[in-house]
Formats: structure tokens, sequence, C-alpha cells
């Protein structure tokens, strides 16, 4: 993100699947049974199975900006016709004056392990 624009109004964060029940359902089992193939790292960085991890809520209701998430068909439907931006998923989009900018790629998200990791690297960035 750039300095000099300044901290942003809101971080997006946006899982690489698509919102329902059906889904959610699908992807929590996929998480249990073949968790080495989910597609969703920021899911997995976030969620357990089906409920939000404990250290990950502390660090997200105590962070100054803002924080939105969501899933690819939402941002899709709310953002991408807005900005004419094309992303790979999942990613942290941080909402500026000049619009969007990427605060962590696809890329980092996948070579994350741990909760912490990605804590550390969006406290650095912002």
């Amino acid at each position: 993100m750039d300095e000099q624009r300044g901290t942003p109004e809101k971080l997006i964060f946006v899982y690489n699947a698509d919102s329902g029940l059906g889904n959610m359902l699908l992807d929590g089992a996929h998480k249990i049974l073949q968790p080495s193939t989910y597609a969703c790292s920021l899911c997995s960085l976030t969620f357990g199975a089906f409920t939000e991890k404990a250290t990950w809520k502390r660090f997200r209701e105590a962070h100054p900006v803002e924080m939105v998430f969501l899933h690819k068909d939402e941002f899709n439907k709310q953002y991408a016709s807005k900005f004419g931006h094309k992303f790979s998923f999942p990613i942290v989009l941080a909402e500026t004056r000049s619009g969007l900018e990427v605060g962590v790629t696809t890329e980092e998200l996948n070579a994350l392990e741990k909760t912490e990791n990605l804590m550390d690297l969006i406290t650095k960035r912002i």
C-alpha cells in the first residue's frame, strides 16, 4: 500500500469461495476431509471448519482499520464493476481515497502457514 495515501479507509478481505449456506457446508467439509486441497488459504487462516478462529477474531476486533469480509461472488457484485479491476482470490484489498490497492496478494496468502503470520503481515503494512 502506498504510504503517501495514508491509512486505508477499510480493508476488504475476499475469500476464494462463494457465499451461501450450501457453499459454506461444502467448504467446511472440504477443510476437514481434504485440507491440503482446499482452495481458499484466507478461509483456512481465519476460520476453522465452521467458526472464526479466536486469535483472528481478537485481532480483527482490536484493529483500528475497518475490515470487511466478502466471498468472491459478493465482491464481484459490489466492487468489480465499480472499479473495473480483476483480481485473483483470495486477496486483501485496501480501500483508499484513490481506489482499491492490493494489500496482500493471493500468492502471499497462499504462502502463509499460520493465522499469526497473516496478522503480522497486516500489522506491518497498515
